[in-house]
């Protein structure tokens, strides 16, 4: 141990192996493929090698292959091991030296104003899956949430299968539009307690750093968008994604978030990717 913290701590010290860390993180738990690394990070594959090969090195990221294909994936154990170093060690575990100076509101706290969790969906185009889960969850959670969704580069209008889908599921879509994801930060935006990114290219991007330490979850699913053939093809599609993206709202609306501390509830959203 004496000599693994310092090893990742220099590994994460190089700003382009940090920059393959995040985003791993931010897809966790999700494993990535090093051509959609590569894509997504503009570096080039020998290049990217050698920074995935010294964070494996350092216990920071495991490796899986399929066939020809090599997937990668943060290293959880890892990190929560070094983190638990410097938390016990460096900081001998005390709050007042080591934790945020404004941590942001708890969501657990009775005597918030509003008790309702604020919930943000993010994708790409805030065109069809990030709506679907913004209208899931409001219909799933009740009075329970506040749901919004957004977009990195929204679309100028909503997709007309995903609201075809809506209608026929008997939601009401117009109050819906597509957002940018700015309409979120600032001081006048919501603290959000989570936000979700719904698309891969989405989490692939540096989406800003949320002011109260939301609990963040990757629930990344095919685009219906791109799907190919005739308009029954395509609106299945769009009909397989709503259904997908049901399964995770109603086992997220049925979290007993209150009870749950940080570390439980974030392995709940992480857990919901991975079964649902």
């Amino acid at each position: 141990m004496e000599k693994t913290i310092p090893l990742r701590l220099a590994v994460l010290g190089h700003p382009q192996r940090l920059s393959v860390f995040r985003l791993l993180m931010r897809r966790f738990p999700d494993q990535v493929p090093a051509g959609e690394i590569a894509s997504a990070l503009d570096v080039k594959s020998s290049t990217l090698s050698s920074y995935l090969s010294a964070l494996m090195q350092a216990g920071l990221v495991t490796q899986t292959r399929e066939g020809t294909w090599l997937y990668y994936r943060a290293d959880m154990g890892g990190i929560r091991e070094t983190l638990d170093a410097l938390w016990l060690d460096c900081c001998r575990g005390r709050p007042e030296l080591c934790l945020p100076v404004q941590p942001g509101p708890n969501p657990k706290d009775p005597s918030m104003t509003d008790p309702r969790y604020n919930v943000l969906f993010i994708c790409t185009g805030n065109s069809a899956r990030s709506i679907f889960a913004e209208t899931l969850l409001r219909s799933i959670g009740g009075e329970r949430f506040n749901v919004h969704s957004a977009g990195t580069r929204p679309s100028s209008e909503l997709n007309p299968f995903a609201i075809e889908v809506l209608r026929g599921k008997g939601h009401d879509v117009d109050s819906l539009r597509a957002k940018n994801v700015s309409e979120f930060t600032g001081e006048t935006a919501p603290a959000f307690d989570f936000v979700f990114t719904v698309c891969d290219q989405a989490a692939n991007e540096e989406c800003p750093a949320w002011d109260g330490q939301p609990i963040s979850g990757h629930w990344g699913m095919p685009d219906p968008v791109k799907a190919d053939g005739s308009d029954a093809e395509k609106s299945l599609a769009f009909q397989q994604a709503y259904g997908t993206l049901k399964n995770r709202i109603q086992a997220f609306a049925a979290l007993p978030i209150a009870e749950l501390d940080r570390i439980s509830l974030q392995k709940a959203v992480d857990g919901i990717a991975l079964n649902h």
